[in-house]
Parts: C-alpha cells; sequence; structure tokens
C-alpha cells in the first residue's frame, strides 16, 4: 500500500445471512415450510465490490438512508467483523466510536473503565495515568467519574467514550453517529477537537446523516446505495445528488 493512503478498500463484500426462529408445533411447521425451503437462499447483501481509497489527512464522511452499508463498511475497516470476499488494509495506529460504551463494564466506575478502554485501544498503564486528567477533564463527568458507568445516561457515555478515543493518539479515527447524543454544549466542543485532530493530520471517517456536519467538516462523502458506491467526491456534489434522492 502507497505511504500516502491510510485506508484501502478492494472489492469488499460483505453479507449476512437471515436466521428465522424454529417451528415447535405442528401448525408452526405448516406454516412456516415454504419459509424453511427458501432458507438457503435467505442472505443479506450488506456490500457489494465497494472499493475505496482514503489518504492520511483526509476527512471522510460515509453517506447514505439507514440500511445503505455505511454502519458495516465502518466495522470492516475497524475489523470487527471481516469481509466475505475483498480486503482493507488500514496505514497507522486506528482508534473507533461505533457503540456507546463499547468495551466498557456497567458495573465499575467511569476512572476504572477509563483504563479497560484505553488498554484495548494498545496503551500501556503508565501512558494511561499519564493521561487520565485530561480525559477525566475533557469529559466534564466531575464526580461522576467515580460512579458505575450503570448509572450514567447516554450522553454520560458519549462524553468518556469519545474523551478516551480522542486520547490515544492514534493517527486515524473511525466515528459512527456518536456526536449525535449529548448536550449542545458538549457536541460543539467534541466538533472543535475534531477540527482540531484534523488540521493535526489525522484521517477521520465520520458515518452520519447530518448534512451540517458533513459540510462543516469533511473534505469528502462517499454515497452508499443498497451496499454500492453511488457517488464518491467533493462534498457539495454528493450532497447535491444525494438530496435529489432524498427528497
Amino acid at each position: 500500500m502507497e505511504k500516502n493512503i491510510a485506508i484501502k478498500v478492494s472489492h469488499v463484500y460483505k453479507d449476512f445471512k437471515l436466521y428465522y426462529d424454529k417451528a415447535h408445533t405442528l401448525k408452526e411447521k405448516i406454516l412456516f415450510f415454504s419459509k424453511k425451503n427458501k432458507e438457503k437462499d435467505d442472505i443479506l447483501h450488506v456490500l457489494k465490490d465497494i472499493n475505496l481509497e482514503i489518504e492520511k489527512g483526509e476527512s471522510v464522511a460515509l453517506i447514505g438512508t439507514n440500511g445503505s452499508g455505511k454502519s458495516t463498511l465502518l466495522k470492516l475497516m475497524t475489523k470487527i467483523i471481516y469481509p466475505n470476499k475483498g480486503k482493507i488494509t488500514t496505514n497507522g495506529k486506528l482508534t473507533s466510536l461505533l457503540e456507546l460504551g463499547a468495551g466498557f463494564h456497567d458495573d465499575f466506575t467511569g476512572r476504572e473503565n477509563i483504563y479497560f478502554n484505553a488498554s484495548i485501544f494498545g496503551l500501556t498503564r503508565k501512558e494511561i495515568e499519564e493521561k487520565i486528567d485530561d480525559i477525566i477533564e475533557f469529559s466534564e463527568l466531575g464526580d461522576f467519574i467515580d460512579n458505575p458507568v450503570r448509572t450514567y445516561s447516554s450522553g454520560m457515555y458519549m462524553r468518556l467514550a469519545f474523551s478516551v478515543a480522542i486520547n490515544v493518539q492514534a493517527e486515524i479515527l473511525l466515528i459512527d453517529e456518536i456526536l449525535a447524543v449529548g448536550d449542545q454544549h458538549f457536541q460543539e466542543k467534541c466538533f472543535n477537537k475534531l477540527i482540531e485532530l484534523k488540521k493535526s493530520g489525522k484521517t477521520i471517517v465520520i458515518v452520519t446523516h447530518s448534512m451540517d456536519q458533513v459540510k462543516r467538516f469533511c473534505d469528502r462523502a462517499v454515497w452508499l446505495y443498497k451496499g454500492e458506491v453511488r457517488m464518491d467526491g467533493n462534498v457539495s456534489e454528493v450532497l447535491e445528488e444525494y438530496l435529489k434522492v432524498c427528497r
């Protein structure tokens, strides 16, 4: 892979098999007989021959309606899941914000979860201890940092998750709709931090339904439609075509 490329997606396909509840009674077996015979064909083709190259330092938005494959593509980039065909290569340390509280344990405090979550991203205990004050300060959780995270609201989860993710010094940051959670003040604070990371040369890929975020932040937009790249390029041009279809 070329040195200036952060993420390369080559001929990627991703399918999921659809599973049905098994019939237990004679009536159910009769009613679901035809469905049972069709189960071999019940494959959901989520992504079909996706090809992308994202350069280092680019800020790219993945847009599209629900079910178009945006979040699946982001999970493939993170290697939470793997493609059925094709290959995804990343060049640089990567961190992701895909689901609120992913990697958090409800019974432990926010402070304890910082250690767990940051270690998942590859930080040593010493590195975490050097950064923990900055993480807590950015999260604005105050005394709540020593409460179990099961007592947190979704906004507090987002504050903690975002604060950890931006402090692991990754070269690539993947974000899936997490900035839609939380109060306006903290959303703006996160957005300003992302702009700061962008200016420092980080590669950022964001899945969002907020066209305002795309216009304000991204250099490029990739429109996914029914699992395929329908358009890829200048933000204004892609959004113009996308909004024509959505109206």
